[in-house]
């Protein structure tokens, strides 16, 4: 029996989607601290605040964001920038594929919006609740998304471009250890049978050894493709979920997905 059999009812999607607005907020937290550090670069690099503004709308992708704005400074070409960025962001394939099943009954206008909007965060908030109700409540990944990310990381993007002067070391503030304190926070309620512990743990260790010998990006990039890759190799019989990642019912309310 999946998760829609005790997540069908109006209870239940009032609850979880409560707790998406919960999570949403103390992400949002962390946004507001990693966007205001990336406002801080992208003052050192020389970016205006309607620059900074436009990118943090048009290019959404946080990571990327911050590597764009030291491959400008360092002067690199543009056509190296979008490569190297879009190979850092190459982990949102990942993120769209565990997703696919979920929104395949949404209109492609709104899976455009959606994609736009994807997220580390966003993933882990909107995946998490499609999984408590076992159907797909996509007003629930607007709320993650928007709320979670993508308000406060703008604001606090131009604040930080606005602001940064007055902060000569953000780095002694600890304002850099928010985010990743943020995301092993969510992770960890993603853990829910020995595949995603295996994809977890392998991942996380390719990706700072790799991080260690080539570069953070590299790292990113390497270790998101490795994990899941391992997780998969766990056998069915050994990997214990308590609810399959695809596995969704069609809603009982179709006002749900939209």
């Amino acid at each position: 029996m999946t998760a829609s059999a005790v997540g069908s009812s109006p209870e239940a999607l009032t609850a979880s989607r409560r707790r998406v607005l919960v999570d949403a907020m103390g992400i949002a937290v962390s946004a507001i601290g990693f966007g205001f550090v990336y406002g801080l670069s992208a003052r050192e690099a020389g970016f205006s605040p309607i620059e900074v503004l436009a990118m943090s709308v048009l290019v959404f992708g946080g990571a990327s964001q911050f590597a764009a704005v030291g491959y400008v400074a360092s002067g690199l070409a543009w056509p190296g920038i979008v490569l190297l960025t879009a190979l850092l962001n190459a982990r949102h394939l990942l993120y769209s594929a565990a997703l696919a099943p979920w929104l395949s009954g949404v209109p492609f206008r709104r899976r455009a919006v959606m994609a736009h909007l994807l997220t580390d965060e966003a993933f882990a908030i909107s995946i998490g609740h499609f999984r408590r109700l076992g159907y797909t409540d996509a007003w629930g990944y607007w709320m993650g998304a928007i709320v979670s990310t993508f308000i406060p990381w703008t604001l606090a993007t131009v604040a930080g471009v606005i602001l940064g002067g007055q902060i000569p070391d953000p780095a002694r503030l600890g304002i850099d250890i928010i985010f990743p304190a943020a995301m092993i926070g969510l992770s960890v309620g993603l853990l829910t049978g020995r595949r995603e512990i295996v994809a977890a743990i392998v991942g996380a260790g390719v990706g700072v050894a790799v991080a260690l010998l080539s570069s953070p990006a590299v790292g990113i990039i390497v270790g998101g493709l490795v994990g899941p890759i391992a997780g998969l190799a766990v056998p069915a019989r050994l990997a214990h979920e308590t609810d399959p990642l695809a596995i969704r019912d069609t809603p009982a309310d179709p006002e749900a997905r939209r």
